[in-house]
């Protein structure tokens, strides 16, 4: 089948980004095109229809190329506990935890029958695979056991792009140290280089590309400018360069956990411009946002443990007392509670963990997960607005017994609000997607600051997300010589 890979000097080097651009521009030219990543390490995950569990990179990359996220866009997704140890969700399911040693022990030959399995069944449906590598092509200590890298690209005989950050510095010894330690029959793969994040002047830059390309024989195949604004990113890496984004009239502060998990949910916050959207570390200062954001993580209690030692829980409470609002996703959402049970110790150690006592709930860690979509009815903070999303969570929370809450939507067991509509919490990801029941939200804060009601007649995140993504379609195509990839 007909395909092309994009594999990066480094981690961060702009590897999903360009092959989220590669897939809409193909698409506008009418290919059937779908992404794939064979091996993914990512705490950002989607769920597809099926149920199943993949990067939320290869959701975007589908979203761009026109269709529904399938588990075979992404068939390892790998989840670090935080404890050197990862979930693995083989083809959309959790089969277990493993270490990195005991990872390629047990999981490689499976994995790879996975990989092809999964690239067979897309050969079927589509003329066209963009497929995206992971971290580098080149480190002599993990190559044999590499499963995202060369190996897919010499199995697809796909001509390769070779990415590189020049903001980092060092760009033209990334690419030429790259190229030196692939295999001959991987570097013939190699058809083009692309250099990504560029600020200044072209021509400062072309004696360098001259040097580089007499150098390697292998064409520059585009110098992609530095692009302002946010696309999802694989990893937590990416909150180091959002520290505050925006300059609006309210204040919405995200606690940015040591295991954070589906910061993506915050997306289109990001692109509200009345809020300012600022992480906070679990050791700085809470100061009084209008509202907080406990946001998922993958080991609640670890997290939770965190934050009581360094003194946030204490911070949280007293921000609550004083008249701050706080809402809760997924773990987060299990941490406002009273008591988190473990009893097969699957976050850790088996036990019973004090919550933040912000809700009257109860939560219990199960082995089986919860993946699935949902379509949903508000009670809060408007009745009546239909919400959709998906959950992933392995907790089952309960109201404690005697107590009183609201039900956030009108499936009770997906969310609730605290009887003075102060404190929210809901296992939904992609609540803040739903543009009206994201503005009614936003306005109940406005409220309590005395300004102006937003409308909330609005569309839904993922129109902005199809304008973002025909503009990154745009920049790209512009500065990217596809032709002779073609």
């Amino acid at each position: 089948m007909k395909a092309i890979m994009v594999v990066g000097t480094t981690s961060h080097a702009g590897k999903s980004l360009l092959c989220t651009a590669i897939c809409r521009v193909l698409a506008r030219r009418r290919f059937r095109v779908a992404p794939f990543k064979g091996q993914n390490m990512a705490l950002n995950a989607y769920v597809t229809s099926s149920g199943g569990e993949i990067g939320h990179a290869q959701a975007v990359q589908a979203w761009a190329a026109g269709i529904e996220p399938l588990v075979e866009m992404n068939p390892i997704l790998l989840k670090p506990q935080g404890d050197m140890t990862s979930q693995v969700i083989l083809k959309g399911r959790a089969v277990g935890r493993a270490g990195a040693a005991e990872y390629y022990e047990q999981y490689f030959e499976p994995g790879w029958q996975a990989i092809t399995e999964s690239l067979q069944r897309l050969k079927e449906n589509f003329d066209v695979l963009v497929c995206e590598g992971a971290g580098s092509p080149a480190e002599p200590n993990l190559k044999h056991r590499d499963l995202t890298n060369m190996r897919v690209a010499k199995y697809l005989n796909a001509p390769t792009l070779l990415i590189v950050d020049i903001d980092r510095g060092g760009a033209f010894a990334h690419v030429v140290g790259t190229l030196e330690l692939l295999d001959p029959e991987e570097r013939a793969l190699i058809k083009g280089v692309v250099i990504n994040k560029f600020r200044g002047q072209r021509s400062l830059l072309q004696p360098g590309i001259d040097w580089l390309v007499q150098r390697t024989g292998i064409p520059v195949l585009g110098v992609i400018p530095w692009l302002e604004g946010h696309f999802p990113a694989e990893d937590s890496l990416s909150l180091l360069d959002r520290q505050t984004v925006g300059e609006g009239e309210l204040t919405v502060a995200v606690l940015r956990l040591p295991r954070i998990s589906n910061f993506t949910d915050f997306d289109p916050l990001d692109a509200e411009p009345t809020v300012k959207l600022r992480y906070v570390g679990p050791k700085q200062s809470l100061d009084h946002p209008d509202a907080l954001i406990i946001p998922g993580t993958k080991a609640t209690i670890p997290d939770l443990e965190f934050l009581r030692k360094t003194g946030m829980v204490e911070q949280i409470q007293q921000y609550v007392a004083a008249g701050g609002t706080v809402l809760g996703v997924c773990g987060g959402f299990q941490m406002l509670g009273q008591v988190i049970a473990d009893p097969e110790g699957l976050e850790g150690q088996e036990g019973r963990y004090k919550g933040m006592e912000l809700l009257p709930l109860r939560t219990v860690i199960a082995g089986q997960k919860v993946a699935r979509q949902r379509q949903v009815t508000s009670n809060y903070p408007q009745e009546g607005l239909p919400v959709t999303g998906y959950e992933i969570h392995q907790g089952r929370t309960r109201i404690a017994e005697g107590s009183t809450v609201n039900p956030l939507f009108d499936d009770p067991n997906l969310g609730v609000v605290g009887t003075d509509t102060q404190v929210w919490g809901t296992y939904l990801h992609g609540l803040f997607d739903n543009g009206p029941w994201r503005r009614s939200w936003l306005n109940s804060l406005r409220q309590q600051r005395g300004l102006r009601a937003l409308p909330t007649g609005v569309p839904n995140y993922r129109e902005q997300r199809e304008a973002m993504l025909n503009q990154l379609a745009d920049v790209i195509e512009k500065h990217l010589d596809l032709a002779s990839l073609l």
